[in-house]
């Protein structure tokens, strides 16, 4: 899909605050608010625009403690990596996985309440998925950038 200096600016606008109405973006970017609902809708049939969300605080939701744990498959075969990618996509823990190159398999990013509860996770769920081989997880000190969108 093609796309324009015009588009990047609602799309950076909108990724700054996707509750702006089509009249606030016009007047931002000299358009009518007609014109930018076409753009919009244009950006969301292309699927440049995936979906809107609200951004949360974890920490006021009580996930103080972040994680990221490297995963070892004990095998690569087609049905093990559909399993595992399966059953991580059931656990409410894992906010974001990636299939990544190197010495491990995955990188899961989860949030959890406290010690106790990523220790349950680990034992009660995430051990228990039968092609892990090893896991190694390195817990985050403090955010010191974290951005969920693109600067086009």
């Amino acid at each position: 899909m093609k796309f324009d200096k015009t588009d990047l600016k609602i799309l950076n606008q909108l990724q700054e605050n996707s509750k702006y109405t089509h009249k606030q973006l016009s007047l931002q970017l000299n358009l009518s608010p007609t014109a930018v609902f076409e753009r919009i809708k244009k950006l969301e049939r292309g699927g440049i625009i995936k979906g809107y969300s609200a951004i949360l605080d974890r920490k006021s939701l009580g996930k103080e403690l972040m994680v990221f744990s490297h995963i070892k498959l004990e095998k690569h075969s087609q049905e093990k990596i559909a399993e595992f990618e399966r059953q991580i996509g059931l656990l409410n823990e894992v906010h974001e996985c990636f299939h990544v190159s190197g010495d491990y398999d995955y990188i899961l990013k989860m949030t959890f309440q406290n010690m106790d509860a990523y220790r349950d996770f680990m034992v009660n769920k995430l051990t228990t998925i039968p092609s892990i081989g090893s896991t190694h997880s390195i817990f985050v000190i403090n955010e010191v950038k974290s951005e969920v969108g693109y600067k086009l």
